[in-house]
């Protein structure tokens, strides 16, 4: 079988235990090079077959996959932070299929939650937003004309931006014309990882600020009134608030 596995956005001990113990199990490991600390190999068997896949095909991951297979052998496929968000793993899911090769994924954390953890902020703030929003600004893959960043940012909701750091003075442009006003953002560069970085501001001095720090890559552009203000306090813990486990008070 081959198995997906989500290594964390960084800091290797965030993968989930289960994914741990597939690695510490597999024949094979293929791991994103680029973008998985190579620390995560530390826990895998004497012996294990390890295949960077930074600088392989399309055809010749999905070639190792079919002659473990074909060997009666287990592989670990292991993705950065969480494989179903901009992970491109349908596309090996699918040749896994027409060769009937089985396999499972397993879940990891994504990048946006560890910069958002690295903050030290709340997403859906009651009274503030409700919502989340995962997105990118167009490059060399295109972006569907409805989703838009300046059109999704005129929902006012907590955004999540993913691969644009390199083009901040783009994503800053659309943000203004979206929110159509001056709104908090942070940069969290190598979320988790030792040597993470934040930067915070808004959108009228955040470009400023990550050009000065020389950020160009793997970096989480997290944009919202939930990073700077007041909100309503969740009616979860509220002393008088009745639900199936608690008896408010009257």
């Amino acid at each position: 079988m081959v198995h997906f596995v989500g290594a964390g956005p960084g800091d290797v001990d965030l993968i989930t235990v289960k994914g741990r113990r597939i690695l510490e199990q597999a024949d094979v490991v293929i791991y994103a090079g680029s973008l998985v600390s190579n620390k995560h190999l530390d826990f895998c068997k004497e012996g294990v077959e390890i295949h960077n896949s930074a600088s392989m095909t399309l055809e010749e991951v999905v070639e190792v996959m079919k002659k473990s297979e074909e060997e009666g052998k287990s592989v670990v496929r292991l993705h950065t932070a969480e494989p179903s968000i901009y992970g491109a793993i349908k596309e090996q899911m699918d040749e896994l299929e027409i060769h009937n090769i089985s396999y499972e994924v397993i879940p990891g954390v994504s990048s946006f939650t560890g910069a958002a953890a690295a903050i030290k902020k709340e997403f859906t703030l009651p009274s503030v937003s409700q919502t989340v929003i995962l997105t990118r600004i167009e490059g060399r893959t295109p972006v569907p004309k409805e989703q838009d960043l300046e059109i999704l940012a005129r929902c006012n909701a907590s955004m999540a931006i993913f691969l644009s750091i390199g083009m901040i003075d783009k994503v800053v442009a659309k943000l203004k014309k979206g929110y159509g006003r001056n709104v908090p953002i942070a940069v969290v560069e190598k979320a988790t990882w030792e040597d993470e970085r934040i930067i915070i501001g808004t959108l009228d001095d955040i470009s400023e600020k990550v050009k000065e720090a020389n950020i160009t890559k793997l970096a989480q552009i997290l944009v919202g009134d939930f990073i700077e203000c007041d909100y309503d306090k969740s009616l979860l813990y509220d002393k008088s608030f009745t639900h199936m486990f608690r008896q408010g008070e009257k």
